[in-house]
């Protein structure tokens, strides 16, 4: 299948497109259902099914899963269940599903052409998708919802248009081309290229150019520490049309309890890094800079090391609370600004470790 559509797409269609040109409705459809498909796959396979980061009205999850199969990546049950092995043993060469360990062609088609012991699937940790009627109706019945999105859609369309032959090209085969790589970039380019704001425990990177080709997933980084977040991109200015999409269709009503990892917690993460990275730059720094950028990093640690334990022991205070003290004064209890006075400091204390940073460049 990959070999017949990749040869299709990019043969057939720019033979067709150099004999006959192209209708620029066929045009809009072909880029309306990759739109669509993609969307499925990120904000219904991977964000509403693998991770629960959010929950969506039946009706919301209807397209998702119709839209999804169009996308050709397997049922949900299978996809979500693979996923979710995937991040418990990620870079594990043996467990894994997709390992980039095992290198870029593996991580990124190779590990779907053959039988391998890492991609069986195991349902152990998938026992809420299995008590899923919507997901189980369409694993039963998957072969036929591809047949009738990836046939019977492009059929209408170019009946509509007058153009069948070009929308079976574009719609059908083209679409399914570009939807597939997209997806596929998310397990090889965004383990092998970017950076690591948040953590290094594994090959996860974050990548602004790859998350324009993956609807915002490639903010890989962010998303492999903190995966039960609706977000891949935190940043307003960051591109996560999956993120937006999902919140907007909370002003509707149509998806609810929408998961966000705390600023604190996003703060704290990103500062253990750049801690991290300054013990290495420090080894190669100048003689001359070198006693005083490392009394300045002990400085700067200390205030880290405070500001942590400052937390948690505020957490413990602020659970030790009974439920309903908590709701009934939260408002105007002195916990909030607590909180927030620890997350101005280490917000503070971030924008001095990065001008360190840049001290030892």
């Amino acid at each position: 299948m990959f070999a017949a559509t990749a040869l299709i797409a990019g043969v057939g269609v720019p033979w067709y497109a150099w004999h006959s040109g192209l209708d620029t409705a066929i045009l809009l459809w072909t880029l309306l259902l990759c739109a669509l498909n993609g969307l499925s796959i990120t904000a219904g396979y991977h964000r509403l099914w693998a991770h629960r980061s959010y929950a969506a009205r039946w009706p919301l999850r209807c397209l998702l899963m119709l839209f999804g199969s169009m996308a050709v990546q397997n049922s949900i049950l299978v996809w979500a269940s693979g996923h979710r092995t995937h991040h418990r043993h990620v870079d594990d060469n043996e467990r894994d599903p997709y390992s980039a360990g095992r290198g870029f062609w593996f991580s990124h088609i190779g590990w779907m052409l053959r039988a391998y012991p890492s991609g069986q699937l195991c349902l152990d940790h998938a026992r809420d998708l299995c008590a899923d009627p919507l997901v189980m109706f369409q694993h039963r019945h998957y072969l036929k919802l591809v047949l009738l999105t990836n046939v019977g859609i492009p059929l209408l369309i170019g009946y509509a248009c007058g153009h069948v032959l070009e929308s079976l090209l574009l719609c059908g085969v083209l679409r399914l081309v570009l939807c597939h790589h997209s997806t596929f970039f998310i397990n090889s380019l965004a383990h092998t290229l970017g950076s690591q704001p948040y953590g290094d425990e594994n090959s996860a990177r974050d990548n602004a150019f790859f998350a324009l080709l993956t609807w915002g997933e490639g903010y890989h980084n962010y998303h492999h520490l903190f995966q039960w977040d609706y977000r891949n991109a935190i940043r307003w200015w960051q591109y996560d049309p999956t993120k937006w999409l999902i919140y907007s269709l909370s002003w509707f009503g149509l998806t609810h309890d929408l998961k966000r990892v705390p600023d604190f917690s996003v703060r704290r993460a990103q500062l253990t890094m750049l801690f991290k990275k300054a013990e290495q730059r420090l080894a190669l720094a100048p003689e001359s800079a070198l006693e005083v950028c490392k009394q300045r990093l002990s400085h700067e640690y200390e205030h880290f090391v405070l500001a942590m334990n400052e937390w948690g022991k505020l957490k413990e205070e602020w659970y030790a609370k009974t439920k309903a003290d908590l709701l009934n004064g939260w408002e105007s209890s002195a916990y909030r600004d607590r909180f927030r006075e620890i997350e101005l400091r280490l917000k503070l204390l971030q924008k001095r470790v990065q001008s360190l940073h840049a001290q030892l460049a």
